[in-house]
């Protein structure tokens, strides 16, 4: 004991024969200083582009095909409080429209009769309305709601990876182009997928406390599923993994995987403490001026507070350790000697005999009876509170509406037979919900027409969904996404968060690909959220070209957007010739969704002013409305259509007969917005 009393004042007082060379200046270490405010503001800076963004788009975008039904099914929930039209969507998500429509205060005639889409082109149009107002006011609340589902994203990366991870996360989801095209429509499709995000998060946060975690992650999914009915298969997925947290939780504190481990290839290995070399409860000497001295280590971080190239490490939890460390493998090798001789001197000395080999056994304590079963339990009852609290946003979602739950559908109600029809009638939500579910399998059985990569065929190929998010997920977004997938899968330490982050937008996956309306990446919205929370897990402590390579990728995906300003919706990455090209490779909500007629107009009126205009339009928008006067050029002749033919992509995709010929006799005149083209004849 003195000889390491003095070993210990030998090594201290060693310093001391010559001056201590200064402290070298660490990197980043003012940004470290200024890390309290630095990270809001760039938190605050890249949602701000996005809003910027979806702001401007939503500006200047005309009404797209599904927005009329929503606003004016919305509308009709505020004025009549009844569930009338499009019961194929229940009504969270409206209700959230509705939102802005109370601030519009549009006029609005309930004793009009007709489709979904003639209520809600007789109100922006033909009610003394302005559909700009009502339409901008409409979208404000699902831009809100996706820059929220930002720091949803954000928080999730954070707490796997750090601070940085989280930013990263942030910074391709703020530069999505089809997270700000279609987050700034009056649509279903971003709540959908930010409600799933934010239940995953909840349910992952789970692991450590499930009491508080469950129900909200349960509230989170029941509102995906009050929102759209694509996002059913979640449930499931969600049940099971929210029974993975309780057993997890119930073995107690638990590393956080964001943490490196001492087995991992994130930064040095740390030796076991038995090593050659290695400290077993003696103070570790290096040479005189060397950073790793006490004097010259600068200020230490206190206990808990670990930071990392990448940014915070999450907290270790309380009793456990820091095992990443020299002092804290020198604390864990102490209290373990502690215990092992605590143990040998409390245990009896057993009799010497000839036969060394067979030895008494060691007392043991007794197992709870029934101690896995309890697990179980708890397992069970975290899976059940996830799906009754769900369950009771559904009803509370339709209730909200009509506290007397009445349902007069607009249209007919198909009737739905076999087994489809036997499970849906046993789902313990509202009626009107199964009468929705029985409209969306009726839309499953039409033979709808699909475009991809130049081919129109008929019915669904398995393979649209995968092909079309290739063409419009910037290339930055797709490589850092993947690489995330795979990290997350193969380090040890972030294995457990593998089942949260991939499983959720898989299976989600899985199902939309396998329904028969190849319509557009708007069905698999989810799958861009989740991939860049994945990419969090890409950069590596001790590896700097992971993150010079993450940098320049996420700086790719940033120009790659900036690109496509403000046409957001027809995007596609540089690989497939970008949004010029797009018309080419897809149609619909992936290109021409009738968003541009407006552009169209200012078109017209500056550079064709006088001229006679045939035109192709799809979309909900009213041609006269904005000044355009036209007639169709398939319902005359060929050789009398002379002058501007105005087609849109999406037609210009399906063209067949009249229109082909038209087009092909036609030489091309420019374009508007990327979703509309021109021809001269």
């Amino acid at each position: 004991m003195m000889t390491r009393a003095q070993h210990l004042v030998l090594t201290r007082e060693a310093p001391a024969e010559e001056p201590s060379r200064p402290a070298p200046v660490r990197p980043y270490a003012r940004l470290r200083r200024h890390r309290r405010w630095l990270v809001p503001l760039l938190a605050a800076l890249l949602l701000a582009q996005m809003a910027a963004a979806m702001v401007t788009t939503a500006v200047q975008q005309t009404p797209t095909i599904d927005e009329p039904v929503y606003v004016a099914t919305a509308t009709d929930y505020l004025r009549e409080h009844r569930i009338r039209y499009n019961p194929e969507h229940p009504p969270l998500g409206k209700l959230l429209i509705a939102a802005g429509v109370a601030v519009a205060d549009p006029h609005y005639d309930p004793s009009y009769t007709g489709t979904q889409g003639d209520v809600g082109r007789h109100l922006l149009y033909e009610s003394g309305n302005d559909p700009w107002r009502v339409m901008f006011w409409s979208r404000l609340p699902v831009i809100v709601l996706t820059l929220l589902f930002g720091l949803v994203a954000f928080a999730f990366a954070r707490e796997l990876t750090g601070t940085a991870g989280g930013l990263l996360t942030l910074a391709l989801y703020a530069f999505s182009p089809d997270l700000i095209a279609h987050g700034s429509l009056a649509t279903l499709d971003v709540p959908m997928a930010g409600f799933v995000l934010t239940s995953a998060w909840l349910v992952w946060r789970a692991r450590r406390r499930p009491l508080p975690y469950l129900p909200l992650a349960g509230a989170a999914l029941g509102a995906a599923v009050a929102t759209k009915m694509s996002a059913l298969p979640a449930v499931p997925v969600l049940m099971g993994l929210a029974t993975l947290s309780v057993l997890t939780a119930s073995r107690g504190p638990q590393a956080p995987p964001g943490r490196p481990d001492t087995d991992t290839d994130l930064g040095p290995r740390v030796p076991p403490t038995d090593a050659p070399g290695t400290d077993t409860g003696q103070e570790r000497q290096y040479p005189p001026g060397s950073p790793h001295t006490s004097a010259d280590r600068g200020p230490q971080a206190p206990p808990g507070d670990v930071h990392t190239g990448t940014g915070r490490r999450p907290l270790v939890p309380p009793g456990r350790p820091d095992v990443g460390t020299g002092r804290g493998r020198q604390l864990l090798s102490a209290l373990a000697g502690a215990v092992v001789e605590h143990r040998r001197k409390a245990l009896p000395t057993l009799p010497a005999t000839a036969d060394t080999h067979h030895h008494t056994p060691l007392p043991t304590l007794p197992r709870p009876a029934g101690g896995r079963g309890r697990k179980a339990l708890s397992a069970l009852a975290g899976a059940g509170i996830v799906l009754v609290v769900a369950v009771g946003v559904v009803w509370a979602a339709y209730l909200a509406v009509d506290p007397r739950l009445r349902f007069t559908p607009a249209e007919p109600v198909p009737v739905l037979h076999g087994l489809r029809g036997r499970l849906v009638d046993l789902l313990p939500v509202p009626g009107a919900y199964r009468a929705g579910m029985r409209v969306q399998f009726g839309l499953e059985y039409q033979p709808w027409q699909g475009y991809l990569f130049g081919h129109l065929y008929t019915g669904a190929l398995w393979y649209y969904l995968p092909a079309a998010l290739l063409v419009k997920t910037p290339l930055g977004l797709l490589a850092l996404g993947a690489a995330g997938a795979v990290t997350v899968v193969a380090l040890r330490r972030l294995r457990p968060a593998a089942p949260y982050l991939l499983l959720p937008p898989g299976v989600l996956l899985a199902a939309a690909m396998t329904g028969s309306r190849d319509f557009g990446t708007r069905y698999a919205l989810f799958v861009p959220v989740f991939l860049a929370v994945a990419a969090a897990c890409v950069p590596r402590t001790g590896r700097r070209w992971t993150a010079a390579a993450t940098a320049v990728l996420v700086l790719c995906t940033a120009a790659s957007s900036a690109r496509t300003f403000p046409y957001y919706l027809p995007y596609s990455n540089e690989a497939f010739g970008g949004p010029a090209n797009t018309h080419r490779l897809l149609h619909d909500s992936n290109v021409d969704w009738g968003q541009d007629l407006g552009r169209l107009a200012d078109r017209l009126r500056q550079r064709y002013p006088g001229e006679r205009v045939w035109l192709v339009y799809k979309g909900s928008g009213v041609p006269s409305y904005y000044g355009i006067h036209a007639a169709d050029p398939r319902t005359v002749p060929p050789d009398r259509v002379h002058g501007l033919l105005v087609v849109s992509d999406s037609a210009l995709a399906k063209a067949r007969g009249r229109l082909a010929e038209l087009v092909e006799s036609s030489r091309p005149a420019g374009a508007v917005g990327h979703s509309i083209s021109l021809f001269r004849r």
